[in-house]
C-alpha cells in the first residue's frame, strides 16, 4: 500500500516539472530581426504609357482622285514648305484647262461683239448681259480646272522631314487619302494616355521620368506640357502632352513609359517593405513587441515610406512571425 502511494506522488511531481518546463519554454521572447527606419527620396508617381511624335506634323494626301505618276520625296528627306512630294497624272486635266481657256477666249469674243452691237444698238442689253454671264461662268470653270491642274502635285505645306511615306508609281489614290507623313524631328514630344483615375492629380509642369526599350539603362526627363480636356470613354483614359528638351535621343514613333512625378519628398522616412503588415509596424521597446499602426505613402518593391506614425531612432521588426502580441517578449538576432 504505501509503495503504490509513493508511485503516485512520483508521478505527480513530473507531471508538475513537465508542466512548468511548458511554461517556460511558452514564455520565451521570440527571436526577431529588426531594422533601423532611414531618411531617403520618396517619389509618387503615375504611370503611363505613350509614343514620340514632332510637335508640329501633318499628314498629306491628294485633294483630287488620280493615278500616281512620280514620286519626288523619299523618307528621311528634309523638305521645305511647297516642295513637290508627290505628282499625280496631269494630261486629262492640261487637257480640260486648254478647253476651258479656248471656250473663255470664245466668250470674251462673244461680249466684244454685243459690245459693239449694243452701241450701235443693233443689239438689246439683254442680249450683251447673257454673253457676260457666259464669260464670267466659262471664267470661273477654268479657275477650278486650273486648281485641279495644281493639285495633281501634292507638296509640302510646311518645313520638315519625310518621316513616312506609301505611295507607289502607277497607284490609283482617292482624295483625301494620306500619302506621307512629314514633320519637324527636331521638336520631339510625348503623347501619353493616363487612366481617367489619376488625371486629376496630373498637372501641367510636373516632370515626367521617361523609359525607352532602346535606352535600358537610362533615365529621361521631360516636362508635361498639356492635357487634353476631354478624355476617350472607351479607353478611359486622357490625352496627356510631355516635352522634350532638344537633345532628347528618342526618335519618333517609340513606345516609352512615363512615370509623372506628382509628390516628391527629399527627407522621407522609409522602412523595409518586409516590416510593413495590415497597416502597421512592429516595432522593440524595452524587448517587448508593440503594434504601431502607420500611414504609408510611396510603396516600393523594398521600402515603403512611412508619413505619419513613425519616428527617427524606432527599432522596426522585419517579417512578424504569425501570432506575435502586443506586449510579447522578444530577443534581437542578426539577419
Amino acid at each position: 500500500m504505501k509503495r503504490r502511494h509513493w508511485i503516485l506522488i512520483a508521478a505527480a511531481i513530473v507531471a508538475a516539472s513537465a508542466g512548468g518546463a511548458a511554461w517556460r519554454i511558452a514564455r520565451l521572447p521570440t527571436a526577431v530581426a529588426v531594422a533601423t527606419p532611414v531618411r531617403g527620396p520618396a517619389v509618387e508617381a503615375i504611370y503611363a504609357t505613350g509614343s514620340v511624335e514632332p510637335v508640329v506634323w501633318v499628314k498629306v494626301g491628294p485633294t483630287i482622285e488620280g493615278r500616281i505618276e512620280a514620286v519626288p520625296c523619299a523618307e528621311g528627306e528634309r523638305v521645305a514648305a511647297g516642295d513637290a512630294l508627290i505628282r499625280l497624272e496631269d494630261r486629262a486635266a492640261r487637257a480640260r484647262v486648254a478647253e476651258l481657256e479656248a471656250i473663255l477666249r470664245f466668250r470674251q469674243q462673244e461680249v466684244d461683239r454685243y459690245r459693239t452691237l449694243l452701241k450701235d444698238s443693233v443689239a438689246s442689253r439683254q442680249s450683251y448681259e447673257r454673253a457676260r454671264s457666259e464669260l464670267d461662268q466659262a471664267a470661273a470653270a477654268l479657275e477650278v480646272a486650273r486648281q485641279d491642274l495644281a493639285d495633281t502635285v501634292i507638296r509640302s505645306p510646311i518645313d520638315g522631314v519625310v518621316l513616312r511615306e506609301e505611295a507607289e508609281v502607277g497607284e490609283v489614290v482617292k482624295k483625301g487619302e494620306p500619302l506621307c507623313w512629314i514633320g519637324d524631328d527636331r521638336r520631339l514630344r510625348i503623347t501619353a494616355e493616363v487612366d481617367e483615375e489619376d488625371v486629376p492629380r496630373v498637372a501641367v509642369g510636373q516632370p515626367a521620368l521617361i523609359k525607352a526599350d532602346a535606352f535600358p539603362e537610362t533615365v529621361l526627363e521631360g516636362v508635361v506640357s498639356e492635357i487634353t480636356p476631354q478624355g476617350d470613354p472607351i479607353a478611359k483614359s486622357y490625352r496627356a502632352r510631355i516635352a522634350l528638351p532638344a537633345d532628347m535621343p528618342l526618335l519618333v514613333g517609340m513606345t516609352v513609359e512615363v512615370n509623372v512625378v506628382v509628390r516628391r519628398e527629399e527627407a522621407a522616412i522609409l522602412v523595409p517593405a518586409a516590416a510593413l503588415r495590415d497597416g502597421a509596424v512592429w516595432l522593440v521597446e524595452d524587448g517587448l513587441a508593440r503594434r504601431r499602426p502607420v500611414v504609408t505613402g510611396v510603396v516600393g518593391d523594398e521600402r515603403v515610406e512611412i508619413r505619419d506614425g513613425l519616428s527617427d531612432g524606432a527599432t522596426v521588426i522585419l517579417d512578424p512571425p504569425a501570432g506575435l502580441g502586443d506586449g510579447d517578449p522578444v530577443r534581437i538576432t542578426r539577419r
